[in-house]
């Protein structure tokens, strides 16, 4: 095992650490906010959230801009280039600073006004409720250059402790509602723009004092570099953009045409699967430095070995999680929420489907990030994603149902994952032969194997109060064997049963 691995190994399981803790209290926060503010204002909350959340790709694409030029300058362990990024993304910063306010109190707030189907008496709520996400999410945006050089600097441990603290203070906010006197839509708005902030104040600061390149004395700034980044951000931009309708326009489409309480079951559904999606995402921010900087000094060699070991790997995490939730999805979500939205069940398996499915192209994705050449990749992938809303619109037309929207969506990502791969060969030499034998193969042969087995299980097991727990333990044992025998090679194996040994004394085969 590599260095570069065993450091992602042990990043990964600071951020698994982290992201059991996140997801225990996300699952019990959702349940919360579901109880405290009923299913319309659940439902409402979502949908006036997800119009600011249609910017959140200005976050997302800044902080993928800033996690690629960070890590490439410390690949070449250059300083004063360093200094350089920083001083001209805070430039960029401050641009979409102005950019995204202009927009939010223009076009956004002309559309919640005129547009959502909110009912007459929750309107003033919506209003007030819009302009605190608004505050919040120009303060998520502020931090966001500080947790992309903090992931840069590969400072998992902090990361992992101030993510935990987020997660907190956000349930903090659901505990206290009942006991303030205020209307409890706009109060969860507030609540939630104050942690924003003091969560933003908590990564500058760290940030100030830790990196001498995050210094505000001395900073640097170049044109040619500004012109770089902007190329970068620019069509990350577009492709963050379309990944944004994919989710959010889609849902405000829904809203459009079905009552609150279905838009709440497809926010449910979200949530569920971005919590086990999260599995892959934290194992892929492990591995975003190591493949930048591998690119940039010139070892191919290492990056397309990151790259199939991360691709097997972040499908395999996600797998293990997904199959016993795809199973017994009634139960989990009958142990979950007190009040069950209709179509929450089908919704959440769909979208794991295709979390499944994008889990495999994160280490991919991250490949096409290192020479920064996004154009021939961002634009025809985005294009697929941006197609997602027009094609959804056409077929609630034409009388489909709402979870029609996420078949669309599911069949859009199997042909980007192919069109993916086809454009990552050109741009960094990928080699596509042996990532079919070394990746696709076992990642079939595990997941048929797997689900079979499973799906044997819960469907022959004779019905008691606890199957559904015997059938999740027992798909999760049977993932990790088939992971065992079919998904990993001799040498991964006999890695893996070292490590145990050396860990686990006791531990023998």
């Amino acid at each position: 095992m590599s260095s570069a691995t065993k450091r992602i190994a042990k990043n990964t399981l600071m951020l698994y650490f982290r992201q059991f803790f996140c997801m225990g209290l996300s699952f019990y926060t959702v349940r919360e906010v579901l109880n405290v503010l009923g299913v319309e204002d659940y439902g409402i909350y979502n949908v006036v959230a997800g119009t600011v959340m249609l910017l959140s790709f200005l976050t997302n694409t800044m902080s993928s801009a800033t996690q690629r030029f960070f890590s490439f300058e410390l690949g070449r362990n250059d300083q004063e280039m360093l200094k350089c990024v920083f001083g001209t993304n805070l430039v960029i910063y401050c641009g979409i600073v102005l950019i995204a306010v202009f927009l939010f109190e223009t076009a956004g707030l002309w559309f919640v006004h005129t547009k959502m189907r909110i009912p007459p008496e929750k309107i003033e709520e919506a209003r007030l409720l819009y302009q605190f996400a608004v505050a919040g999410f120009l303060a998520s945006l502020v931090s966001s250059p500080y947790i992309a050089i903090i992931i840069a600097h590969e400072e998992m441990n902090f990361y992992a402790y101030i993510s935990m603290l987020d997660a907190i203070l956000k349930l903090g906010a659901v505990i206290i509602i009942p006991f303030l006197p205020f209307a409890k839509l706009p109060l969860y708005g507030a609540l939630l723009c104050i942690e924003a902030f003091v969560i933003a104040s908590v990564y500058c600061l760290f940030c100030s004092f830790k990196y001498k390149e995050c210094s505000f004395s001395g900073l640097r700034f170049k044109r040619a570099m500004l012109k770089e980044i902007m190329n970068f951000t620019g069509w990350t931009l577009f492709g963050c953009a379309s990944t944004i309708i994919r989710c959010q326009a889609v849902t405000i489409l829904v809203n459009q045409y079905f009552n609150p309480a279905i838009v709440a079951a497809r926010a449910i559904a979200l949530n569920a699967s971005g919590a086990l999606n999260s599995f892959a995402s934290n194992f892929n921010t492990g591995l975003y430095p190591p493949i930048i900087k591998a690119w940039s000094e010139n070892n191919r060699e290492e990056m397309f070995h990151l790259v199939f070991w991360g691709s097997k790997v972040a499908f395999f995490l996600t797998w293990i999680f997904s199959l016993p939730c795809f199973l017994e999805m009634d139960f989990i979500l009958q142990l979950w929420l007190k009040k069950v939205p209709s179509h929450a069940v089908l919704f959440t398996r769909l979208i794991l489907i295709e979390s499944i499915i994008m889990s495999v192209s994160l280490p991919v994705t991250t490949a096409a990030r290192a020479p920064g050449k996004m154009s021939s990749y961002e634009l025809p992938l985005g294009i697929i994603q941006v197609l997602i809303f027009p094609v959804s619109l056409l077929v609630l037309w034409l009388g489909g149902e709402a979870y029609t929207t996420l078949v669309v969506a599911i069949l859009a990502n199997i042909v980007m994952f192919f069109i993916r791969l086809y454009i990552v060969r050109n741009l960094t030499g990928l080699p596509l032969k042996p990532f079919a034998i070394q990746v696709m193969k076992p990642i079939c042969l595990t997941s048929v194997a797997a689900f079979l087995l499973s799906y044997s299980v819960q469907i022959f097991l004779p019905d008691f109060s606890l199957k559904p727990l015997v059938v999740m333990f027992f798909s999760c044992i049977i993932s990790i064997v088939s992971i065992g025998v079919l998904g990993i090679k001799a040498s991964e194996r006999n890695t893996i049963i070292t490590i145990l040994k050396n860990k686990f004394g006791w531990f023998t085969l």
